[in-house]
């Protein structure tokens, strides 16, 4: 099974990948159902390690649903019955998907770059962070909340950002997802990655009018920033 529901490959620079570009970009079209998504990446990810494919920065959006992750606790699921629930195998806890959310699925091979999970999930946060910066967006990583927050006019702090990872045989897969337009409400059927007492927002909730197509061009920009070019093979 190929990568079901993207459309065509591309590269911040330039239109239709080729086999000679060793990190390849795809967006895709209309929602991308998370099974199928799953097995995508996880096919991916087996290329990857057999040096069949070249890495993958994959951008999406989900249909409404709850994903579990490894620490999960069945207390977090406060609405169990409201949208489809899919265990994903990465770490952490509860997360909400859906439309109006950018999904970044990264399948990187960490053994080449750098086989470190704690500098992978900080490169993470870092990318995030760069690419709110480009909307005056202001991300923070708090020591004791995984994601990336933002502090709201009057002092709360919200969560804009989740993160959560899966690295198999160094190869990593999931990644982050960045709230643009979703429906925050749906938020409220979990405990948001297990953090109580804090809301989430989205650039709409902080009063920007951002596309999706925008927010695709600050993440392609700024993703050399910080993770560099990929390695030569």
């Amino acid at each position: 099974m190929g990568l079901l529901g993207a459309s065509a490959s591309t590269t911040p620079e330039q239109g239709a990948a080729d086999a000679s570009v060793a990190l390849e970009w795809r967006v895709a079209a209309g929602l991308v159902p998370y099974p199928e998504a799953l097995t995508a990446m996880e096919e991916r990810v087996a290329a990857i390690r057999a040096g069949a494919a070249s890495e993958l920065v994959w951008l999406l959006e989900h249909p409404p649903l709850y994903t579990a992750g490894t620490s999960a606790r069945v207390q977090d699921l406060l609405a169990p019955q409201r949208f489809p629930v899919f265990e994903a195998g990465r770490g952490g806890q509860y997360t909400y998907h859906g439309p109006g959310q950018r999904v970044a699925y990264l399948m990187l091979d960490l053994q080449r770059r750098k086989p470190d999970l704690r500098r992978y999930i900080r490169q993470l946060e870092e990318w995030v962070i760069r690419a709110l910066a480009r909307f005056d967006v202001r991300g923070e990583r708090r020591p004791d909340r995984i994601g990336i927050w933002v502090v709201k006019p009057g002092g709360q702090e919200a969560k804009i950002a989740a993160i959560g990872v899966r690295v198999r045989r160094w190869v990593s897969y999931h990644g982050v997802a960045i709230n643009l337009d979703p429906d925050l409400e749906h938020f409220g059927g979990i405990v948001p990655c297990g953090i109580s007492g804090f809301g989430v927002t989205s650039f709409a909730d902080l009063g920007l009018t951002t596309t999706m197509p925008e927010l695709d061009a600050a993440m392609m920009a700024t993703f050399d920033e910080v993770f560099g070019l990929s390695p030569a093979a």
